[in-house]
């Protein structure tokens, strides 16, 4: 069995190799929007339509932030503050997995691993 799981891993990580590591360029022109970086007034305009969202507005009620004061402290930012948050709110992940997610992950890692190479 050991002798067959070897020959088995082979050939899909030669399958794979042909497969995938074949990538494709493409060229073409781009826009203006996304050679120049975004301007103030379009983060700034990003950061209130995030403030306007149903979850968030609850969110901030729940900690005891008026939505209205929220607003007005954005509109009070620098154009550095706003270009930050602007990112922050653009990188930040969807969602995330969890911790029980992740300890699943490992778990079936570690199952694939022990049936594998079990003697």
């Amino acid at each position: 069995m050991k002798t067959s799981m070897k020959k088995l891993t082979c050939r899909v990580l030669v399958v794979s190799l042909m497969t995938l590591s074949f990538q494709t360029a493409n060229a073409g022109m781009i826009g203006a929007e996304q050679a120049a970086p975004a301007s103030a007034s379009t983060e700034r305009a990003l950061i209130l339509g995030t403030l306007d969202r149903g979850e968030v507005v609850t969110q901030l009620q729940a900690a005891g932030v008026d939505p209205q004061a929220a607003r007005e402290r954005v509109a009070a930012m620098t154009d550095q503050e706003v270009r930050t948050m602007a990112q922050d709110i653009q990188t930040a992940p969807a969602g995330a997995l969890s911790t029980a997610g992740w300890v699943a992950i490992i778990a079936i890692a570690a199952l694939v691993w022990y049936f594998a190479y079990r003697k």
